[in-house]
């Protein structure tokens, strides 16, 4: 870096120090100042490190870092009074910024349940598509309603009791055909398929069907 640009870099560094009056690392300078002046952190630790010795800023050491701070001798004095004063503006700032945070969060809270709610255009085709289901589910009824062929409670009740008292004797008899079978394989000497081959008998399982529960 040439001798023009080190002593615009120890001037913008010495006036952003002074003005800002709290302690930077190199770090926080070059991250503060890089984007919009383009500083490099080389730059930056030689500038502050010459600032420090020529005795423009001042420089503390903490471990393996070191802070620097604008010279404190370089400000007037300030009254007890003043200092009351910018104490009070001080906290009338931070009560204001209270507030500001607070409505901040409430308004963001307002645009989250905004963005998830739905748009005009998204309720009125919503609304539009369930007015046409509520259309076909009323044509649906009515023509469950003129039917002439309801079931009464009647014949409901008389076909669920067909269909128990069949599924007792389909299981009955069953039962009774494998008890039968069970006792003639006792006594033959080929196996229970070959048995059924044989004789030509068809099971429920041949056919993938069961006994409804009762």
């Amino acid at each position: 870096m040439s001798k023009a640009k080190d002593a615009a870099a120890n001037s913008l560094i010495l006036k952003y120090l002074n003005e800002q009056n709290r302690p930077y690392s190199t770090q926080d300078v070059f991250s503060n100042l890089q984007r919009e002046h383009g500083l490099g952190k080389t730059a930056v630790v030689k500038a502050m490190e010459l600032l420090a010795q020529q005795g423009k800023v001042k420089e503390k050491v903490y471990g393996k870092q070191k802070i620097y701070f604008a010279d404190q001798y370089q400000f007037p004095d300030v009254s007890d009074t003043e200092l009351k004063s910018l104490d009070d503006q001080i906290s009338g700032l931070s009560s204001k910024a209270q507030s500001v945070q607070q409505s901040c969060r409430q308004l963001e809270t307002e645009l989250k349940d905004l963005n998830n709610s739905m748009t005009t255009e998204e309720m009125m085709k919503e609304i539009k598509e369930l007015k046409q289901e509520c259309s076909r589910d009323q044509e649906k009824l009515q023509k469950i309603k003129s039917a002439t062929n309801h079931v009464t409670p009647e014949e409901k009740e008389k076909v669920y009791n067909e269909r128990k008292q069949y599924s007792k004797e389909w299981r009955k008899r069953k039962r009774m055909a494998t008890d039968i079978f069970d006792a003639i394989l006792e006594g033959y000497p080929k196996s229970k398929k070959q048995f059924f081959e044989e004789v030509g008998i068809e099971t429920d399982e041949d056919h993938h069907v069961t006994v409804p529960d009762l």
